[in-house]
């Protein structure tokens, strides 16, 4: 607290002013006025009997230190209700108090050689995962239909406003941390707690899931041969359990922790080759599906819908049938659906994040990592407008695939062998999705760890300047999780909606295909 701060100085129990600090206490009365130095014996020496009670009492609430100190000067010890009430107010005080950053030294054991075209990419291949091969068919056909190009700038705008609040906090605290420094720093230490479990939690369901969703998409392409292999020699028949023990799985999550562990540049170089290769099938499908396309395509009339829908219930006569797609046109669905199909894109953002848990490995971080938070958010507007509005023009947004609306969308067109270029695309996608989930992850536990709230050896750094502890503890984690408790992950996708967010679930019906 402040000296002479008014409200002190009119609930004093004694009519004077008490001011606290952690290691200095001043007492201010009417007929005494000590030096600012002044030590604590000093000012009980010059005290009245009855102002040394009260001021003995109140310390005992404030600071053990000092009541320590005091104890030493004035005979006899506080009540026992004294006590317990310094211990519940210790306790208390311990809950709320909040970490101060200094942000003149430079006591990162992490290394600085992180660019702004790392965050860039980083941000870029997180948020821009295998949804966007799914996701603006599942939306265009069921929310938005053509409108879907205005669902995903609305929530781009949305999303802008979360990435400005993260892009403020990491140039005022370029640390490692995220969202749980963030909130050491603004509420308190119980509200980090709870904040940081909460991202930990996040982000190892998120790493299990694509990286069961990478296996998934792979073993499809291989004609389930990998599947087949594990049930027939590794059954897990038991109910709540993964049907088998996906290894290759766990094995891609071990050998993404090794290369996290080895150094963080190189993680960023093979992060901007899978993010490099992604972008460019995109600006690809967005290319094929101008060139291709139709504007027709975003003005289908109802009585086309109508007949359609007929077809769909195996129905002979069209009267007194309602449309299952809309009322054709931009918006078949209303400004309501627009609205809807920008929840779920909204979805298709998430991802940015992970660019603030780079505050210590960035060069200039209070530059970057607003930088990057923005552009990153906006490259990935631009390529969710570009598919989705090449998807849509390409064919009628009533005849899209929810699983796989690329693929179908470009053998409507006659481009059948385009499918490979879109499976190449989405496997990349996969890879930078599963690098973006894990790559936060460790660097959460590193902060707990040295912060005091999660065990102190996940502090450790290797001589590479990397939280290697850390890594491997996530890697192990998320691994065990994905080998026995995540069932049917890549091919079904039921149990992903339960608790894993939505835009992990999108990637995850990618693979049923």
């Amino acid at each position: 607290v402040r000296r002479g701060e008014s409200a002190f100085r009119e609930q004093a129990c004694f009519g004077v002013l008490i001011v606290c600090f952690w290691r200095s206490h001043v007492v201010q009365t009417s007929d005494f006025s000590p030096a600012a130095n002044a030590s604590p014996d000093q000012i009980l020496s010059n005290t009245t009997t009855q102002a040394r009670k009260e001021y003995r009492d109140a310390v005992w609430t404030v600071d053990i230190l000092t009541a320590d100190r005091v104890r030493e000067s004035v005979k006899g010890l506080p009540s026992i209700k004294v006590k317990m009430l310094h211990h519940v107010l210790s306790f208390s005080r311990s809950l709320i108090r909040r970490k101060i950053v200094d942000m003149d030294s430079e006591d990162s054991k992490l290394c600085r050689c992180l660019s702004t075209v790392d965050l860039i990419a980083l941000g870029v291949g997180s948020t821009l995962g295998a949804g966007v091969y799914v996701l603006a068919g599942e939306v265009a056909k069921g929310n938005s239909g053509p409108s879907i190009v205005v669902s995903f700038l609305i929530a781009a705008l949305a999303s802008v406003m979360a990435g400005l609040c993260y892009a403020e906090f990491g140039a005022r605290v370029p640390k490692t941390g995220s969202a749980y420094l963030y909130s050491y720093v603004t509420v308190g230490e119980l509200w980090a707690f709870i904040t940081g479990w909460n991202l930990i939690l996040s982000y190892v369901i998120g790493t299990s899931s694509v990286a069961r969703a990478w296996s998934g998409t792979f073993d499809e392409l291989l004609g389930k041969r990998i599947g087949h292999f594990f049930i027939t020699y590794f059954p897990m028949n038991s109910p709540g359990l993964a049907e088998y023990p996906d290894f290759f799985a766990v094995c891609l999550i071990l050998l993404l922790a090794g290369l996290l562990s080895f150094g963080v540049k190189e993680s960023a170089w093979v992060n901007k080759v899978f993010t490099a290769v992604n972008v460019l099938v995109l600006v690809f499908v967005i290319i094929a599906g101008f060139v291709k396309g139709d504007t027709e395509n975003w003005k289908i009339k109802e009585e086309v819908l109508v007949n359609f829908t007929a077809l769909t219930r195996n129905l002979s006569l069209t009267s007194n049938i309602t449309s299952d797609f809309g009322v054709g046109g931009f918006m078949p669905y209303g400004v309501g659906g627009t609205l809807a199909g920008a929840a779920t894109c909204f979805y298709a953002f998430v991802g940015f994040d992970c660019i603030a848990t780079t505050g210590e490995e960035v060069k200039n971080p209070q530059k970057a990592i607003p930088l990057g938070i923005v552009v990153s958010l906006l490259v990935c507007f631009l390529a969710y407008f570009g598919v989705s509005a090449a998807l849509t023009l390409m064919m009628p947004y009533y005849l899209l695939d929810e699983k796989s609306p690329l693929p179908v969308a470009f053998q409507y067109v006659g481009w059948g062998p385009a499918k490979f270029v879109v499976a190449v695309g989405s496997l990349c996608a996969l890879s930078t999705s599963l690098l973006g989930s894990m790559f936060p992850l460790p660097r959460i536990l590193f902060a707990m760890a040295r912060d005091g709230l999660l065990f102190k050896f996940l502090s450790k750094v290797s001589k590479r300047q990397t939280p290697v502890a850390a890594t491997m503890a996530a890697g192990v984690t998320a691994g065990k999780l994905l080998c026995i408790y995540l069932p049917c992950i890549g091919y079904r996708g039921v149990c992903v909606h339960a608790w894993a967010s939505s835009r992990e679930a999108i990637l995850i019906q990618f693979a049923c295909k």
